[in-house]
């Protein structure tokens, strides 16, 4: 004998997935927006740029977006998720749409990016290494002397400048 919560027991109508209906193209902003994973302010700021083009519009002026703009709008995304810059994403969409392109052309855009990004991340492990030191300069007690404002007052951009100087009248 089944019962409704056995494994044997025939799935109820609840139980039931149902498969997604197959979307009728074009869609309006919102839907567009949704599918890309992006607000519809972010598609509008894109079309702008021109990174999306010859976008149709209904009668009364509502935007109406192909299956090809929302892959385009999540390609603009995925690129984004990456740090490209938006002249970096307007070119390699470029690229992407141009099936003559030659694959080096896309890969020198890429190591550019990934020299920018080391170049940065060296940027910021210095920062960080120079708020190490001011940390570690800083006492953190009741007194109101601060290593930390003290360099910040003085603009000092190696936190090793703090140590004393040896001048003429130090030697």
């Amino acid at each position: 004998m089944t019962t409704p919560h056995s494994p044997d027991a025939a799935p109820t109508t609840r139980a039931k997935a149902t498969a997604p209906r197959p979307i009728a193209w074009p869609v309006p902003i919102g839907v567009a927006a949704k599918r890309a994973g992006i607000s519809a302010r972010m598609v509008r700021h894109y079309e702008s740029l021109g990174l999306i083009n010859g976008v149709a519009r209904t009668d009364s002026g509502y935007r109406q977006y192909t299956e090809a703009d929302v892959h385009a709008l999540h390609f603009i995304r995925r690129s984004r998720d990456l740090g490209f810059s938006m002249e970096e994403i307007a070119e390699l969409l470029g690229l992407w749409h141009d099936r003559s392109r030659a694959s080096s052309q896309v890969k020198r855009i890429a190591q550019q990016h990934i020299d920018d990004l080391s170049e940065r991340i060296a940027q910021m492990q210095a920062m960080q290494r120079s708020l190490q030191t001011l940390v570690s300069c800083c006492q953190g007690n009741d007194r109101p002397d601060c290593p930390i404002l003290d360099d910040l007052a003085a603009g000092h951009s190696d936190p090793r400048s703090m140590a004393p100087r040896k001048t003429l009248s130090n030697k």
